[in-house]
């Protein structure tokens, strides 16, 4: 997993990497303002991502400088291209260590939160191309959870969710060996049983 992220070049916190982040204008709403500032610091206009309200930041010495609020954003997509801002870059979030203000934090409740809506919901599915093979499924989970999966137990827990993934019909050998059934996401939005990550 990474993070679109821009190294401070001025204080507080010169040299540290921050989350991208802009300010809302007067006539968009929350959702709207989040996906603009993700279209123009990610260069992505058109690419579906899906995006969600993460959580309100707000507790007083969050920056140095002034009061500040922030609506923070959890934006999941697949195989994202190189920003076309020269300052911004994705960047694995194992590697964020010393974050600017209380970004790691936030990164790290976005981390947490796609961790968690992977088990109820068909999100995970939201990371792959419109059409996937199971293992690529799998190894969406394995990267999000952090872990490797049974390969066995994962495709028959996925394959019976009703409404997880729907077969399109079609095979593929892009991963190598027998060709391996391709799949859509099915209409499920909510996950029965769920995918325990324990």
């Amino acid at each position: 997993m990474s993070a679109l992220v821009w190294r401070r070049n001025k204080p507080p916190y010169e040299g540290r990497w921050a989350l991208s982040g802009g300010f809302i204008q007067l006539e968009e709403d929350l959702p709207a303002a989040a996906g603009r500032v993700l279209a123009e610091r990610a260069g992505l206009p058109g690419v579906p991502v899906h995006l969600e309200q993460l959580q309100t930041y707000g507790y007083p010495d969050r920056d140095p400088r002034q009061r500040v609020v922030s609506v923070a954003y959890l934006g999941l997509a697949p195989d994202l291209p190189a920003s076309t801002e020269a300052h911004m870059s994705w960047q694995p979030v194992a590697s964020l260590t010393d974050m600017a203000f209380d970004h790691r934090r936030i990164m790290l409740d976005g981390v947490e939160r796609a961790r968690a809506k992977l088990e109820y919901t068909s999100l995970g599915a939201a990371f792959c191309p419109p059409e996937f093979t199971v293992a690529e499924l799998r190894r969406v989970y394995e990267i999000v959870w952090g872990r490797p999966l049974d390969p066995r137990n994962f495709h028959r827990k996925v394959t019976k969710t009703e409404g997880f993934l729907m077969p399109t019909g079609h095979t593929t050998t892009r991963d190598g060996g027998r060709p391996a059934m391709l799949h859509r996401r099915g209409p499920a939005v909510l996950l029965h049983p769920p995918m325990l990550r324990v």
